[in-house]
């Protein structure tokens, strides 16, 4: 394609090169391969599952260390709370009470979701904020006929001439209500990371947010601070990064010919949660523990949580103790028969790493570049919760092009919908991937790897969008945790379920977990 000198200076703004718009083009011509599943992880085949006493020995093992080491907690928290309010924003769109009742309009749209929300109505944290602002408006009126209540509770509940809790970031939004005060969930992963990202009394913590929010988060951390603090005895170091301009994706027509903005410009969307890659490559840390911001929990089940945090740190520094010594036999020493066999157990039944099928036929100095490549990773450990139907990725047996098989957390909209052999082995998965990640981005040196050369790039994602009414298809970069991550050395271990606790629509704030009481 010819870019116009218009073109070319939007993509020196954004710091994307001629050469990578051409790569995405290519891309949505030839399409992006489905995963090749060979089977799901389940227990004792890709996913460790430990005893009271394994899980103790871990948590007790980081316990010890953790004060030597520098923790981290990433949390991509870029996502707005609009999603979490769909039916409602077409509840507000479609419902006249001077035509019908709600409950008439629920059994006409089969609109569960809006049941659910009237009835635990006064069990959501922001219930009485609502409640006093619409007796401030309407004064007497305010106890007008039921269903125009409800439809003004929802106005005011969402719009900008009210609360607009509709266009908050969802890391801001009220989730928990506590006997005097509400927290949303920023403050929860504040709280939860004094429970294991602690050392030496100071818990660091990196949102990724979007630029325009900034001084939302800013102030929020501000005005709790004090309070936080005080109650946990941690001093809080908290920092915030923006996806890159640079990894921006085109759009492109269904025909795959280039998107263009009203005024002629290239039209870029944002590259999904893939691009957080560069973001988390920019931190300095010995362990540094991933979860959503949505993923948080009420006071009382924090401890459980966090002891399961522990528990897959342990497990990361017990993995690293191991892989970093053989790192230093083989630069140190000359490697003899037995180590050469005890570094391909290690690699085999730790990691679940198949060695390339023609191992054997290796040369000794090839063999022991080979295991060196292998052992000398950034390492994750990836919690896993039993599967109860959620949509998202989970953990697969996959073969690359290369013949290599590893495991891998895989979405769905990576398997191929056509496929009954694939399709059969997704509904066979007994596990599910909760975002539930510790990682090790240091070589044995105590030197960060460059995390950008351990993605699968042809794990990108085709995804369909609309603009202006019309379809498109937008590219997104591999996933953080899919293949972004795709060749660290990887395990995986079940947690139990308290420790996923999504928040993806308003009435996921009813359940247990986010309940006080």
């Amino acid at each position: 394609m010819t870019f116009t000198e218009k073109d070319i200076a939007l993509l020196k703004k954004k710091g994307i090169t001629q050469d990578q718009v051409k790569e995405q083009l290519t891309t949505f011509n030839y399409g992006v391969p489905y995963s090749d599943l060979r089977d799901p992880a389940m227990i004792e085949h890709g996913i460790y599952k430990y005893n009271a006493q394994e899980k103790e020995d871990l948590a007790l093992l980081f316990e010890r260390r953790k004060e030597k080491l520098s923790l981290l907690k990433f949390v991509p928290a870029s996502g707005a709370a609009t999603r979490m309010f769909k039916f409602l924003f077409t509840f507000l769109d479609e419902y006249d009470p001077e035509v019908e009742t709600v409950n008439g309009y629920i059994n006409r749209k089969e609109a569960q979701g809006l049941r659910l929300f009237f009835v635990g109505l006064d069990s959501f944290p922001f219930y009485s904020t609502v409640r006093k602002k619409l007796k401030k408006r309407f004064k007497k009126d305010h106890q007008a006929d039921i269903n125009v209540n409800r439809l003004r509770f929802v106005k005011m509940m969402l719009s900008e001439e009210g609360l607009g809790l509709g266009n908050q970031p969802k890391g801001l939004f009220p989730f928990h209500r506590y006997k005097n005060h509400n927290t949303s969930a920023f403050e929860e992963h504040l709280y939860e990371a004094s429970l294991y990202a602690r050392s030496n009394e100071k818990a660091r913590l990196h949102f990724t947010i979007s630029e325009e929010h900034k001084e939302k988060f800013e102030q929020q951390f501000e005005k709790q601070k004090t309070k936080i603090e005080k109650r946990t005895q941690t001093t809080f170091d908290i920092s915030y990064s923006y996806q890159k301009p640079s990894t921006d994706t085109i759009a492109v027509t269904m025909d795959n010919e280039i998107v263009r903005q009203t005024d002629g410009s290239l039209y870029f969307r944002p590259g999904g949660h893939g691009a957080l890659i560069e973001n988390l490559n920019e931190q300095q840390a010995d362990i540094i523990f991933i979860k959503n911001i949505d993923n948080v929990v009420v006071s009382k089940f924090e401890t459980e949580v966090a002891y399961h945090k522990k528990v897959l740190a342990g497990k990361l520094l017990q993995l690293q103790d191991k892989a970093f010594d053989y790192l230093k036999i083989i630069a140190t020493q000359t490697l003899q028969e037995a180590h050469i066999l005890e570094i391909v157990h290690f690699l085999q039944d730790t990691f679940s790493l198949k060695l390339a099928p023609d191992f054997e036929k290796y040369s000794e100095n090839y063999k022991i570049d080979y295991l060196r490549e292998q052992l000398d990773r950034p390492i994750r450990v990836c919690g896993m919760v039993k599967n109860e139907g959620e949509p998202g990725g989970g953990p697969f047996w996959v073969k690359h092009e290369s013949g290599r098989i590893s495991l891998q957390i895989v979405e769905s909209v990576q398997i191929d919908p056509k496929s009954e052999q694939q399709q059969s082995i997704k509904v066979a998965s007994t596990h599910f991937n909760p975002v539930d990640i510790v990682c090790g981005i240091k070589n044995y040196k105590g030197e960060k790897y460059d995390l950008k050369k351990y993605i699968d790039k042809k794990a990108a994602f085709i995804t369909h969008k609309t603009i202006n009414g019309k379809p498109i298809k937008a590219l997104e970069h591999p996933g953080l945790w899919n293949g972004a991550m795709a060749h660290w050395n990887t395990i995986f271990v079940e947690v139990p379920l308290i420790t996923f606790n999504p928040v993806k629509t308003v009435n996921d704030l009813l359940k247990p977990a986010h309940q006080v009481s």
